[in-house]
């Protein structure tokens, strides 16, 4: 793989700055957002007033801490724009989530949101590896989701050539790819694999692509699986993170020279680590629920929002401001299974390990009499795997299964392309217990 470290001078002045002047700068855009909030959103100003915090009583950033958390049901109990600080006629765009868990979450953005959003998409970009000039085939989804738009406007940004292809037509994603020779591609690490099926089912050879950089993000994924992508294509994959109630995609990203978690861009969201039990904060390092307060959105101020995501903040390396290590699962995503939690991504780490398997899997939750139990589907690695070497597979996963989380797993080996292939966020777990 080519060395695509950023020329230093090419960063932004604060990406490199000292810890006192992030915290300088973070203090003082924490007073205005606080303030922003409680002055313009009625659910701020009355949950302020609940727990006895005014915007006023922040000295420190520790004092954060003060004032209460938001959650996705805030925002849906405000739908659709009772959580906005401007007027809807001042939004240049909105954006919204599925609404499959219940009402879509409403996010706002002004004009100045919009571009700050690109900007941090493009410095990602740029700590990805990716340079202006270069081409871009971005195949996240695009319309009310925000990674197709935010990786979009956020590459024009840098100065790049879009293509937008959005998700799905797998077949022609290949032969776009090989037409047009594109050096990035922004796109869910599920569908990457997808891709990769379909490059060797097309008799091409996903190693002579043009590709350099995957910038991989909307869901959890493992080393493991980065070293297959990367071996398989020859290109660098590195992380990227967010979530449309902070910004999109574009909070975090990992630096290309270090892959060691996705620096977070501290200048407009302040991260924190909770205890998911108590709700208090706990020291960078520990492990725990990551909780971010915009610092410079304008429609839509969030102030400590509960992602459920699970991570730890570590220091700065390739930057100065502090990383956060690659999600490990969501605390909301977790199964418990006979009392013990489970992680799809602990699944996916054994799987990687197994030769004969391929990486796509899905895990079926069952209930058989009073025990729930679990299943996992899992594709053999090619046509060519008989039945004898299948079985010797599914014993191996089910066995790495037990020894590493302990819980005992019936793995379930299908034919190629058997397991069920996702064209946005893979579907990584499915529940038929009785609620």
């Amino acid at each position: 793989m080519l060395d695509l470290t950023p020329d230093r001078a090419s960063l932004d002045p604060i990406e490199i700055a000292s810890r006192d002047e992030i915290s300088a700068l973070q203090l003082e855009r924490l007073k205005w957002s606080l303030r922003h909030a409680y002055d313009n959103v009625p659910h701020y100003r009355n949950s302020f007033d609940a727990a006895g915090a005014h915007p006023d009583d922040l000295k420190d950033l520790s004092d954060l801490a003060k004032f209460p958390f938001t959650v996705k049901s805030d925002l849906r109990d405000n739908y659709p724009f009772g959580m906005f600080a401007v007027p809807r006629e001042k939004l240049a765009r909105i954006h919204a989530s599925s609404g499959t868990t219940g009402k879509p979450t409403v996010v706002g953005y002004t004009q100045n949101d919009v571009d700050m959003w690109a900007s941090a998409v493009a410095r990602s970009m740029r700590a990805s590896g990716t340079r202006p000039g270069d081409m871009v085939h971005v195949a996240y989804g695009y319309g009310l989701f925000t990674g197709g738009l935010g990786a979009h406007y956020g590459a024009e940004k840098l100065g790049c050539t879009v293509v937008p292809v959005g998700g799905g037509m797998t077949a022609r994603q290949i032969t776009l790819i090989d037409d047009f020779k594109p050096t990035t591609i922004m796109v869910t690490p599920s569908y990457a694999l997808s891709l990769l099926d379909s490059f060797r089912e097309a008799g091409l050879d996903p190693r002579e692509s043009s590709l350099q950089v995957g910038i991989f993000g909307a869901e959890p994924w493992t080393n493991a699986m980065r070293a297959e992508i990367e071996e398989a294509f020859d290109m660098h994959a590195v992380d990227i993170y967010g979530l449309s109630e902070v910004i999109g995609p574009g909070v975090a990203n990992e630096c290309v020279e270090t892959k060691d978690g996705p620096t977070i861009w501290e200048d407009h969201f302040y991260p924190e680590i909770i205890n998911p039990e108590t709700g208090e904060p706990v020291a960078d390092g520990e492990m725990g629920e990551l909780v971010f307060t915009s610092l410079t959105k304008e429609a839509f101020p969030i102030i400590r929002y509960r992602t459920r995501d699970l991570s730890r903040l570590l220091p700065g390396t390739a930057r100065s401001m502090r990383r956060m290590e690659k999600i490990t699962g969501r605390s909301d995503d977790m199964i418990i299974l006979r009392g013990v939690n489970v992680f799809p991504t602990q699944i996916e780490e054994q799987l990687m390990k197994v030769a004969a398997l391929a990486p796509h899997f899905q895990i079926e939750l069952s209930r058989d009499g009073r025990m729930d139990a679990m299943t996992v589907n899992v594709e053999a690695a090619g046509s060519d795997i008989g039945q004898a070497e299948r079985r010797a597979a599914a014993g191996d996963l089910a066995s790495r299964i037990k020894d590493v989380i302990g819980i005992t797993a019936t793995v379930s080996v299908q034919d190629v392309g058997g397991v069920a292939r996702s064209q946005g966020k893979a579907v990584r777990v499915v529940d038929n217990r009785p609620k």
